[in-house]
């Protein structure tokens, strides 16, 4: 069985080009990409195995993804995964990169890994598997 794709983002442009290209790749798979924040998942409770949310978490404060796992936790099935990624500021290339990032229009939130075991933990969810990479570490969760 395959699985089946559906998309949410905040970028008016990525979600057109995701919905004018994802059709094209798979269109039995391939059931769109909505415009709406990462809090508000509008689907139906234990809808999804596996859940991933990448290249996003550094934009917004830590107190922000309280209310994204909330929201991942009532769509994801109890055996399910929740697979993200978070800026390591302990990394050689964190702080320049943020100020960078900055200097581009966009602020970075600098969160120890200390506060996202925190935050993961208080809402209900354990850390299955961490994976470090050059600038963000990813997490596998489970509620």
């Amino acid at each position: 069985m395959g699985g089946f794709f559906y998309g949410q983002d905040i970028s008016v442009v990525a979600r057109d080009l995701l919905n004018a290209r994802g059709s094209q790749l798979n269109s039995k798979l391939f059931k769109g990409v909505q415009l709406a924040p990462a809090h508000e998942l509008k689907y139906e409770p234990a809808q999804f195995d596996l859940i991933f949310a990448t290249g996003f978490s550094c934009y917004y404060p830590i107190a922000y993804w309280q209310d994204v796992l909330t929201a991942v936790r009532r769509v994801l099935k109890p055996d399910g995964f929740f697979v993200f990624d978070a800026l390591n500021p302990d990394a050689e290339l964190a702080e320049n990169w943020a100020i960078l990032e900055t200097y581009l229009g966009a602020e970075v939130f600098l969160e120890s890994a200390a506060a996202w075991k925190k935050t993961i933990q208080s809402a209900g969810a354990q850390i299955v598997k961490q994976q470090p990479g050059e600038l963000f570490q990813l997490y596998k969760v489970r509620f």
